[in-house]
């Protein structure tokens, strides 16, 4: 181990303690390889020394940039290969998003039978289970739906929403009993939509106050739906009836307040404000996902409740450093710090230079780039 000027130091050091900001938050782990990137957050943090570890180089295994085009990739150079190429990694979402499909579909049969109560929650329990064996892989930032149309809004919602209720629920630390249960909330939070009329669910300009009030029966109408469906539990139930409840009491259709309303449907609440808006839909464009955050953040003021809020912002947002980013200004960069206070405003890197977004409130993350 030895202290080394920054100045000094060369891509593929390891550092033998972690690296602080002037404020105290970790910049960069003990045990991390320095990269080029690297480098550069620690010039504009302006550190001055690190400890690293000596005779720990590997001039072989050095990261450097490959560009092809606009976009850089990250490849490992290695002497004992010739072969020249980068190596592209296998993806392994796919399986996640064949038995999303799946689940899609059957969400739509659900959605044509729902009148009549026969949901057929033995087969959809079944498809929720094969989905969610690849919940490791769905990560609620980077997840887009192979085909998405604007027609098929709702089913895309009700997917999304179980899959990020089912990771909110272990979040909060509820018990393993109630994930699945999250998921068939979040999965059926909005089937009481089949019982309105589609000229008024699909009408894309602004409904009329007694159009508003037959919408907002939905909650009731899933309510009644699930109310003889014996697979689910009182709380996927009531995340039907409550999910538009506000803590302060402003919500409908009861206007309950606070912890009178049910957890399930204080979680589908957050997973359906974020996918309903970073979804298209008939009368508007899917918004920016970060943008959202921000939103659903002041939403937690009153309106949602504060600590699942909270978790879901910090838990969404955990990228490691150099996650590639694309900007409102349509730029490329890599994440390179995040302030756990202003978790959606990371410091990135972009051509030579770290924009801190904290600083740049007109630039917002449009996108995270798997």
């Amino acid at each position: 181990m030895t202290i080394r000027s920054v100045s000094e130091l060369q891509p593929g050091v390891k550092l033998t303690k972690d690296v602080h900001t002037p404020l105290g938050g970790v910049l960069l782990q003990k045990g991390k390889v320095l990269l080029p990137r690297d480098l550069e957050v620690l010039k504009a943090f302006l550190v001055q020394q690190v400890d690293i570890e000596v005779n720990d180089i590997d001039t072989t295994k050095i990261p450097t940039i490959k560009t092809a085009g606009k976009k850089p990739a990250l490849i490992f150079s290695d002497s004992s290969s010739n072969s020249g190429k980068e190596e592209v990694p296998a993806r392994k979402d796919q399986p996640l998003h064949e038995e999303y499909d799946k689940t899609l579909a059957l969400v739509k049969s659900c959605y044509q039978s729902a009148i009549t109560g026969e949901l057929r929650m033995l087969e959809v329990r079944n498809q929720m289970e094969s989905m969610l064996k690849y919940q490791n892989d769905y990560h609620i930032l980077k997840f887009t739906p192979r085909m998405t149309s604007r027609h098929d809004y709702r089913y895309h919602n009700a997917v999304l929403c179980s899959l990020s209720s089912y990771k909110l629920a272990q979040w909060i630390g509820l018990p393993q009993k109630d994930w699945m249960q999250v998921a068939f909330a979040g999965l059926l939070h909005d089937i009481g939509n089949a019982k309105i009329d589609p000229l008024i669910l699909n009408k894309p300009s602004k409904l009329t106050s007694e159009e508003s009030e037959e919408m907002r029966r939905h909650t009731t109408y899933g309510y009644q739906i699930l109310k003889n469906v014996t697979a689910v539990n009182e709380g996927v139930r009531l995340a039907a009836l409550q999910h538009h409840e506000k803590v302060d009491g402003s919500g409908y259709p009861l206007r309950l307040e606070g912890s009178k309303i049910h957890a399930y449907a204080r979680i589908v609440a957050v997973t359906d404000i974020f996918h309903a808006m970073t979804l298209d839909k008939f009368y508007r464009g899917a918004q920016s996902p970060y943008v959202v955050l921000e939103q659903i953040q002041l939403e937690s003021f009153g309106k949602l409740d504060p600590m699942i809020v909270q978790t879901f912002i910090d838990k969404v947002t955990s990228f490691h450093n150099g996650t590639k980013v694309r900007l409102s200004n349509n730029t490329v960069g890599e994440i390179v710090f995040t302030d756990k206070s202003h978790p959606t405003r990371p410091m990135v890197s972009m051509e030579g230079q770290i924009i801190n977004l904290v600083q740049q409130r007109h630039l917002f993350i449009e996108e995270v780039i798997s």
